[in-house]
């Protein structure tokens, strides 16, 4: 019996060692590591490949506060304010993709703003649909939040087409703290543009831009005795009026009921020739901006205050231009 035991047992020992070596002969296979965030450094710092694309992306961003005093000689409206503040919020997605015609590039742009006193709202951008007031008593022309897309354009093979700074621009978007000056940030604007590289820095760029930002009212003169109901000096007719009329004298006619908000027919067109160096930068730019007042009939009024049609037409279409050199220098 002990026989048997020992030689059942020897047998057990045998197959556990047989098993081992059997299992030590197999191949063993690591699992493989997980790249979660893979670095992109064709196009700089910060770039990271989007998971399963061949396409880099950086994320930026800045907060920012402000606080500004000013003194005030009265109590009147908003003028008691003597304190403002202001926080932005601003983020950056800049997408990069390389193929066989150069690189793809996507830019946004998003900047939210919170901002209080009647030296940091602005009611202009209130009438651009950038932002939208506080509506109670205590904080109208107070406070006011601040949305704006400022840049979403697509790059590619010398095009950028979408919202971007004017290519009229040289300097623009600082950071000067605009409270109680007339600032220096130049809006931007949606544009089509071509620029085509010439060697040793130098390019040349042609841009097709949109005038809405850039459009003001063309106020005319005279009273608005004989004029329609609907009619203002000045040009600012009141909420929920489809047009803004405005009277006009020509010789010792009233010309009454004159459209003066202008049209966007024609894009601004912007030339521009630039260097850019190890150095620093030099730009020369033109650009050339119309100025109309739409197609909005118009009548006249004799100087006894009688109505009489004398003509029908449209006021006269012009041409602005303007002209600009800058240079940077790296010190």
């Amino acid at each position: 019996m002990r026989f048997l035991k020992a030689s059942l047992l020897g047998s057990a020992a045998a197959f556990a060692a047989v098993g081992a070596g059997q299992a030590a002969d197999l191949p063993v296979k690591k699992a493989a590591a997980v790249e979660y965030v893979r670095v992109c450094n064709a196009y700089g710092a910060g770039f990271f490949y989007i998971p399963g694309t061949d396409t880099c992306l950086r994320v930026s961003g800045r907060a920012r506060f402000e606080y500004l005093y000013q003194n005030s000689g009265n109590r009147s409206g908003t003028n008691g304010d003597v304190s403002g503040y202001r926080s932005v919020a601003r983020m950056n997605l800049d997408a990069r993709t390389q193929t066989a015609y150069g690189t793809l590039r996507a830019f946004t742009r998003i900047e939210i703003q919170n901002r209080t006193g009647p030296y940091f709202t602005s009611g202009s951008r209130q009438r651009e649909a950038l932002a939208f007031p506080a509506l109670g008593a205590d904080a109208f022309g107070r406070a006011q939040q601040y949305v704006d897309i400022d840049k979403a354009f697509i790059q590619f093979a010398g095009i950028t087409a979408g919202r971007a700074s004017s290519f009229f621009d040289f300097y623009a978007h600082d950071y000067e703290f605009i409270g109680g000056t007339t600032g220096s940030d130049t809006y931007s604007t949606n544009l089509l543009a071509y620029t085509a590289t010439l060697g040793g820095g130098l390019s040349a760029t042609i841009s097709a831009e949109d005038p809405t930002f850039r459009r003001f009212p063309v106020f005319g003169s005279g009273s608005n005795t004989a004029a329609s109901p609907l009619a203002f000096n000045g040009g600012f007719a009141p909420f929920g009026s489809a047009t803004f009329l405005s009277p006009i004298v020509v010789g010792t006619n009233q010309i009454a009921l004159v459209d003066v908000t202008q049209k966007n027919r024609v894009p601004d067109v912007v030339g521009v020739l630039r260097l850019d160096q190890a150095w620093g930068s030099l730009q020369l730019s033109a650009a050339s901006h119309e100025i109309n007042g739409g197609n909005a009939s118009f009548v006249s009024t004799s100087n006894t205050g009688g109505l009489t049609i004398a003509s029908a037409g449209r006021a006269p279409t012009t041409y602005g231009w303007a002209v600009q050199a800058g240079g940077k220098f790296n010190l």
